[in-house]
């Protein structure tokens, strides 16, 4: 999805409401629980219908259910085991917002969806493989650093040697020049 460049509310809500719905499946997304996160290697995924939810907030706290639909128009879950009864006697499904909710097992039954979980495991290995290559060029870059400022400062010692020496022969030929007189 495309990132608005803006910070005003009314802006923010006007991309929500008419975003298209390839868009709002990505935004209809859940955090995976830590097993899953520490399986395949990322935080968040969108939720499909069969996962399992757990709901973290609201009135069914604590609740654990399979997903029955996903409202893409609402950006709306319905979880298996949560209904209301309207007043006529009829039970409702319970619309959830799929922020509430955090995915603890995954309906891999969609070969596309393995696809991408497995394209999305791949691309995070990638780029931990990329970032500690980068950490350990910048050590090597900085101990090389420090390398060459040690190296400068002997130089510096050493000149600084020379010129006491200078320094003092001068002195003493000075010194010797006043005996002499």
């Amino acid at each position: 999805m495309a990132k608005t460049l803006t910070s005003k509310p009314s802006k923010q809500r006007k991309k929500l409401y008419t975003a298209p719905l390839h868009v709002r499946s990505k935004i209809l997304s859940a955090p995976l629980s830590p097993d899953l996160r520490e399986k395949y290697g990322f935080r968040s995924l969108p939720i499909r219908v069969g996962d399992k939810v757990q709901i973290l907030r609201g009135d069914h706290k604590g609740f654990e259910g399979k997903v029955l639909k996903v409202d893409r128009k609402k950006y709306r879950i319905s979880v298996e085991g949560i209904t209301r009864e309207k007043v006529d006697g009829t039970t409702i499904n319970v619309p959830i917002h799929p922020s509430k909710v955090m995915i603890t097992e995954l309906n891999l039954d969609d070969k596309w969806r393995r696809k991408k979980i497995e394209r999305k495991r791949k691309a995070k290995e990638a780029a931990e493989e990329r970032k500690a290559k980068k950490e350990e060029a910048e050590k090597v870059e900085e101990e090389e650093v420090k390398a060459e400022k040690e190296e400068k400062k002997e130089k510096r010692k050493k000149k600084r040697k020379t010129r006491r020496k200078t320094a003092t022969k001068a002195s003493k030929r000075k010194k010797a020049e006043k005996e002499e007189e």
